[in-house]
């Protein structure tokens, strides 16, 4: 099962963003967003930022994915 996490700007070059997720970062395409700023954080699927979500939604998103046990090097794709 795939699915989209929620992952903070860490630097933006052009149209790809750093994004971080429990202390692991990979690239991501922002092509599909407009005004992305670092600190913000993107729900990200595939390497591509799919829409921003606001802070306390995505803190609380990757609490319950840690508590799940889901949260690995590999959750980024």
């Amino acid at each position: 099962m795939c699915l989209a996490i929620p992952a903070r700007v860490t630097a933006i070059d052009g149209m790809m963003a750093t994004v971080e997720v429990a202390g692991v970062s990979r690239k991501a395409s922002i092509h599909m967003l407009d005004d992305v700023r670092e600190g913000e954080y993107l729900l990200i699927h595939a390497g591509f930022a799919l829409s921003k979500v606001n802070e306390e939604e995505a803190r609380e998103t990757l609490r319950i994915l840690e508590q799940m046990g889901g949260l690995d090097e590999g959750s980024l794709g």
